[in-house]
């Protein structure tokens, strides 16, 4: 019953991203279900899956090999989980589970680049306070400074 498969944007990968998924159900239950789900197409590394604001309702799959990923891609696209229609598509970039087990895990790389999207967070943050103190006043602001002075 699965929906025909969407063209994807992403090179194919063995991880695959998941969203679309619901909210509602507890992280280890998630976890156990996409496993259940996604077992039949290959042997599975690792499930990532998170309750952040950021990364709710999406989830990581990593698939030992790319045939069985492309393979899930394809038919579980649009499937019903939980009530909701999942959407997949290939990770963007190769997961720390397939960089691990092929030898081109780098920990200080990824520790650099964590670094870096740190920095890159903490500067939009306060980029943002400045544009917000530098905002013209609203007229009613200005006539309430106006009556104090």
């Amino acid at each position: 019953m699965a929906a025909p498969a969407a063209t994807s944007a992403n090179a194919p990968k063995e991880t695959v991203y998941v969203n679309n998924l619901s909210e509602k159900v507890n992280q280890e239950e998630m976890k156990k279900s996409l496993y259940a789900v996604f077992a039949p197409f290959g042997p599975i590394i690792d499930i990532v899956h998170f309750k952040s604001n950021k990364m709710r309702g999406q989830a990581f799959v990593v698939f030992r090999d790319v045939p069985a990923a492309s393979s899930a891609v394809r038919q579980m696209q649009g499937f019903p989980f939980y009530d909701k229609p999942m959407k997949l598509d290939y990770a963007k970039a190769k997961s720390d589970a397939t960089a691990k087990l092929d030898g081109s895990y780098l920990a200080k790389v990824r520790e650099e680049r964590t670094a870096k999207r740190r920095a890159e967070r903490e500067e939009r943050k306060a980029g943002a306070k400045k544009e917000k103190a530098a905002a013209p006043k609203a007229p009613r602001e200005e006539a309430a400074d106006a009556e104090m002075a």
